[in-house]
């Protein structure tokens, strides 16, 4: 057996990338985990519209795992309304971390990265950890 605590964490995000040419970026975000050397996604938050400094409203519910690494990829889009797949939305940029990082620091503030793995402009990200919400073994 091992412990188990479900945590929440909410996404905030300042100075993105405007993609947008008649108005500005409307960001959303998506929090994936590793699992086998792949990203699989955990969830979405809505779509803040205009907005380059979002405070999303929707939490992601995480299971922390005591003493195993669980790696997450927060990644920011902006959201074109045709689209269906998240490779057909802009990329903003994106932070990866541990959770374990996050339940230790309990808010991180951190800047975004694009997939070349340079800068995303000034774009930075901050994730704040909830208290946790239950326990089990």
């Amino acid at each position: 057996m091992h412990c188990v605590t479900r945590v929440e964490l909410s996404v905030t995000a300042a100075s993105l990338l405007d993609r947008d040419v008649a108005s500005k970026s409307d960001p959303f975000c998506v929090l994936f985990h590793e699992v086998d050397g792949n990203w699989v996604e955990l969830g979405r938050t809505e779509t803040a519209v205009n907005n380059l400094n979002p405070v999303f409203g929707v939490k992601f519910r995480v299971d922390y795992h005591f003493e195993e690494i669980q790696k997450l990829r927060f990644a920011i889009f902006d959201e074109d309304k045709c689209a269906t797949q998240l490779y057909e939305h802009d990329f903003l940029g994106e932070f990866i971390c541990t959770l374990g990082v996050i339940v230790s620091n309990k808010k991180l503030h951190r800047p975004l990265i694009l997939a070349n793995g340079k800068p995303a402009g000034k774009g930075s990200i901050t994730v704040r950890i909830i208290l946790p919400l239950s326990l089990y073994l």
